[in-house]
Parts: structure tokens; C-alpha cells; sequence
């Protein structure tokens, strides 16, 4: 048995600020003050955004299907996103009754390639969903001239971003409507929840609406519904640890870059292996660092998470893609997001991780290397 302790891939960083918060909301939040931490959060994140509308949610997903519900996503349309993908950015298409088209990723971000997106749009083409790839950020530049273009949304899928900055913007405040995660894993969490954002006072009402049950803001009858909605609304407890989260993002973020800079120090004397990449004018928030090998080393990611799992510490790996699930139709043409997958891993990355725990990463990737370089 490995004597070393576990390092984890990922933790939240939770203080007395957080617990102080949830206890006032489990004690005092209810009643009339039963949205007090909820209104306070989804302010705190606006502003952090500089966002006109923000809506708590009780996942990325629920924010992700109602947005789309809204756009009026349905049966018979189409929605172009990366096919390097978590499947919960699929799922609320494939629920509304839509078809997920995935097209290859670029092999520098990692991110949705707008050649691919271009060549995929048809007449059915109903949105596009700019996912930033653990804190890589898309072409938005690129993407929003398509989406002018062609009169198709840009929607953000910014649920592993937050702190990402793409020329000035903050990622998910730059598409038709952003979404957003506060997983137990993600940098700003309340153990489960999510943000709707937008700029659009119509699609905010709209959604506003469907997340309390098709009961629209102000009507006067109780328990009236004008439209079948959704019961996506975060609760109260939820918001109290968002809201500390919150008062503390700028700490939570930095630390986060600390890492992953940390990260490409340790491995600047390698140039057989890269990781998240950062360009002029973008800032990347760096929630999760990935490490990619050359090709020439043929290491494989089943193999390298064996190491991990052998040293006791948690290995991650890059998301297969979605069309290699049983679920959805195989695309053998989108050759990055396959390739990447095979020979890439997520490196552990947390607020308290110390300087030993991280040499230790570094050491046991550096050994992998070695192995393989014969």
C-alpha cells in the first residue's frame, strides 16, 4: 500500500467566513428572508461580471436547459458545440428534443474550432455553445462574428471559467445568455448549483419565469402559472456559501493561476508535453490544469492514470468525446478531440494544495516521461 498520503484532484476551500454565512441562513433564511442570500448572490456575481441579469440556479445544467428552452430550442433544431465535451452541456439539447452536432476542437485551446462550426451550420442551426474548456477561453471573436453572420446565438458555457478573461470581457458575459457551475469541484462553489447571465432583459424574464414553475415575477394570484415551467431554483443554504465564495472569487481565482503557473515552471525544461495555454489579451482562470504528451513519447492516458492511481494520487482524464459515447453517433473525423483524449491528463489542482503535494505531481509525471523516453 502507498505510503503517501492522498492528494485530491480537487477540494473546495471553505473558511469560517462560508460556515458563518450558512449558519445565518439555516437559522434566520427563512420566511421573509428566504431569498435574502439568493438575491445577494446572484448580485454579488453580476457585478462580478459586469452582467445586467443574473439567475441562481440549482446546476449549469438547469441554466443551460432553460436558456435554450427559451431561445425556443426543439424538435428538428440543431446546436453546434466542441465534441470535447462533459456530456451536461449535451444532455438539455438532447431533453428538449434537439440534435447535438459535435465538431472537432483546435489543438492549441482545446476549445470549439469556428472553421468546423462554419462548415457544421445548416438551415436547422438554432444556437452555438462556446464551451471554455477548463478555463481555456473559445475564439469569442471569431464565434460572434459567425453567430452575426448567420443570426444563430452564441450561448457560453463558461461553467469551468469563471476568472477567464477573453480582451476586457469576463467569460459567459459576451454571448446571448452564459452559464455557469458552482460544483463541490469547481473554483467558486456552493456544493451543487449554477448561475444563469445575460444582457437581455427579455430572456431574462423569460427565463426568470420558467425557473419558478411557469409563475411569471409580480403576478398577483398565488400558485398561477402562465406556462409550464422548471423547478430549477437554488435554495437559500446554497446561496449563503456562494455569497462568501463570492466576497473572496479574486483570492479563490488567483490561487488557482498560482497553480497552474506553478505547474508550467515545473516543466518549462520539457518540450515534449504542453498545458492550458494563454494568449495576448486573454486571461485564463485556470480551474483545471491538463498536461497533453507528445505523440512521441506514446504515452496513453489509461496508463498514466494507473500511475496516478498507484501513487495515491487522483488523476483526471481530458474528456472523451461525447460522440464516442454509446449514447450519440460516432464523428471519426474530429481528430483532436480524439487524439487529445488519448494522451492527456488533469492535474490535481486546489486552493490548499501545498508546494510538496504539487512536487510530488510533478515528480511522478517527470518518472512517467522517463519511462517512456527510451
Amino acid at each position: 500500500m502507498n505510503s503517501h498520503s492522498k492528494i485530491y484532484y480537487t477540494k473546495p476551500s471553505i473558511t469560517q467566513l462560508e460556515i458563518s454565512y450558512v449558519m445565518d441562513a439555516a437559522q434566520y433564511g427563512w420566511g421573509d428572508k428566504c431569498y435574502e442570500y439568493i438575491n445577494r448572490f446572484e448580485c454579488l456575481f453580476k457585478q462580478y461580471l459586469n452582467v445586467k441579469y443574473a439567475i441562481a440556479t440549482s446546476s449549469c445544467t438547469g441554466a443551460m436547459h432553460m436558456g435554450l428552452k427559451a431561445l425556443g430550442i426543439g424538435p428538428g433544431d440543431e446546436v453546434i458545440l466542441a465534441d470535447t465535451n462533459w456530456i451536461a452541456t449535451a444532455a438539455p439539447i438532447v431533453h428538449l428534443g434537439a440534435k447535438p452536432v459535435f465538431v472537432d476542437i483546435m489543438k492549441t485551446t482545446w476549445c470549439l474550432d469556428p472553421d468546423q462550426v462554419e462548415l457544421a451550420i445548416t438551415k436547422r442551426t438554432k444556437a452555438i455553445i462556446a464551451v471554455h474548456l477548463y478555463g481555456n477561453l473559445c475564439e469569442m471573436d471569431r464565434l460572434l462574428a459567425i453567430g452575426k453572420q448567420y443570426g444563430i446565438p452564441i450561448v457560453e458555457d463558461a461553467a469551468e471559467a469563471i476568472g477567464s478573461i477573453f480582451h476586457g470581457f469576463r467569460a459567459g458575459s459576451l454571448g446571448t445568455f452564459g452559464v455557469f457551475s458552482f460544483h463541490g469541484t469547481k473554483t467558486v462553489t456552493t456544493g451543487e448549483g449554477g448561475m444563469f447571465v445575460t444582457n437581455d432583459q427579455d430572456l431574462y424574464e423569460l427565463v426568470l419565469t420558467l425557473s419558478n414553475h411557469g409563475r411569471k415575477k409580480g403576478e398577483q394570484k398565488q400558485f398561477w402559472s402562465e406556462r409550464v415551467g422548471f423547478k430549477y431554483k437554488m435554495s437559500n443554504v446554497q446561496a449563503a456559501i456562494g455569497c462568501a465564495q463570492m466576497e473572496r472569487v479574486d483570492e479563490l481565482v488567483s490561487r488557482k493561476q498560482e497553480i497552474l503557473k506553478n505547474y508550467k515552471k515545473y516543466f518549462s525544461d520539457e518540450d515534449r508535453v504542453y498545458l492550458n495555454p494563454e494568449y495576448e489579451g486573454i486571461v485564463n482562470g485556470s480551474w483545471m490544469p491538463n498536461i497533453v504528451f507528445d505523440p512521441i513519447l506514446k504515452i496513453s492516458r489509461d496508463r498514466v492514470k494507473a500511475a496516478f492511481t498507484d501513487a495515491n494520487i487522483d488523476g483526471r482524464v481530458f474528456f472523451y468525446p461525447l460522440s464516442s459515447l454509446p449514447c450519440f453517433g460516432n464523428r471519426p473525423q474530429n481528430f483532436w478531440a480524439l487524439d487529445i483524449s488519448q494522451r492527456s491528463i488533469n492535474l490535481p489542482s486546489y486552493h490548499d494544495m501545498s508546494d510538496q503535494d504539487q512536487e510530488r505531481v510533478v515528480e511522478l509525471v517527470k518518472n512517467i516521461i522517463k519511462l517512456y523516453d527510451k
